[in-house]
């Protein structure tokens, strides 16, 4: 009969910190850093890989599987694996293209490949079926990184001014607060001149 390992060992720190974690988390090998060697972590991750307790994402990706009754075990979402990504290595990003407008409820299409705008390296990582593309861009493109007006930016760029309707404008207006709506005014500077009409309407007061 096996010997139990040690509540302290590493196989038992990871074993706890994975089964407190909620169904769907991605981690990166880094998150384990402080544990143990990195030989010692990646038996242990190993370990429970064959348990049916991790899944193996792609090299140190790895995810707490989720369960659906009728899908059987799900993907993790792109959001749980760009923010394990972006944890690891404290990076600053900026969704773009078909994402950035299936974000925001402009685009029901669902991108076989994500990208990421970033001012960290360019680089690729494949999770499951899916792709995340890391692009290293200008200083001016992330200026608005995290606010909604650097979100609309990017999904007006991919859909392109002859497909930004009234509707999906007043899509826009229905979903978002007028509070953040107002808040895109503070960066039309760092849109295209074409764009800025339709970002003051999303931002127009509402009547």
């Amino acid at each position: 009969m096996p010997r139990a390992a040690s509540p302290n060992s590493v196989d038992s720190q990871i074993a706890r910190q994975v089964q407190g974690s909620e169904p769907g988390t991605v981690f990166t090998t880094d998150v384990f850093a402080l544990l143990g060697s990195r030989a010692a972590i990646d038996k242990a991750l190993q370990r429970l890989v064959a348990r049916g307790q991790l899944r193996r994402l792609s090299r140190g990706l790895y995810d707490r599987p989720r369960h659906d009754e009728l899908l059987g075990v799900l993907w993790p979402s792109v959001e749980a694996v760009v923010e394990a990504l972006v944890g690891k290595d404290k990076l600053r990003t900026q969704p773009a293209g078909v994402y950035a407008a299936n974000m925001l409820g402009l685009s029901e299409q669902v991108p076989a490949k994500i990208v990421l705008l970033t001012d960290g390296i360019s680089r690729s990582v494949r999770a499951g079926p899916m792709e995340i593309s890391f692009k290293r861009t200008t200083p001016r493109q992330m200026a608005a990184a995290g606010r909604l007006s650097g979100l609309l930016i990017q999904a007006f760029k991919s859909l392109g001014a002859e497909h930004i309707t009234a509707a999906r404008i007043t899509r826009l207006r229905q979903n978002i607060p007028a509070q953040e709506r107002a808040g895109v005014l503070q960066d039309i500077a760092l849109a295209p001149t074409w764009m800025r009409p339709f970002m003051r309407e999303v931002a127009r007061e509402d009547s």
